[in-house]
């Protein structure tokens, strides 16, 4: 099993930025992909940006360019860098693990308004 324990959501204006954060339970060494999902009201689920255990990342269309993924594999921890933050960024981020099952974290807020 993987617990996911997210931080570092909150209120920022447009254009600002926010880094949010992912401890895992154990090794992310030993997990397949890890990732961030959003979810806005009213609107679809995004899978954000992934990076698999071998350091490989990818991203949605809408946040190339402004989000990046990276990660510590010492403190087994995930970090999304957000940049350049737009209301439509407004969402709970979730973050993700795929290893022997799916696993989520309980999810993170994050307000881009002014």
């Amino acid at each position: 099993q993987v617990q996911l324990v997210e931080s570092g959501g909150g209120l920022v204006q447009p254009g600002g930025s926010l880094r949010l954060s992912c401890a895992a339970s154990r090794s992310i060494w030993s997990i397949n992909v890890m990732g961030w999902n959003r979810q806005a009201p009213g609107r679809q689920r995004e899978l954000v940006a992934t990076i698999t255990s071998g350091g490989s990342t990818n991203y949605a269309n809408s946040v190339k360019g402004r989000f990046t993924i990276s990660r510590d594999v010492a403190k087994n921890t995930v970090y999304l860098q957000m940049h350049s933050l737009k209301p439509e960024d407004t969402a709970v981020y979730y973050c993700i693990a795929v290893a022997d099952e799916d696993y989520w974290g309980q999810g993170t807020q994050v307000t881009v308004s002014s």
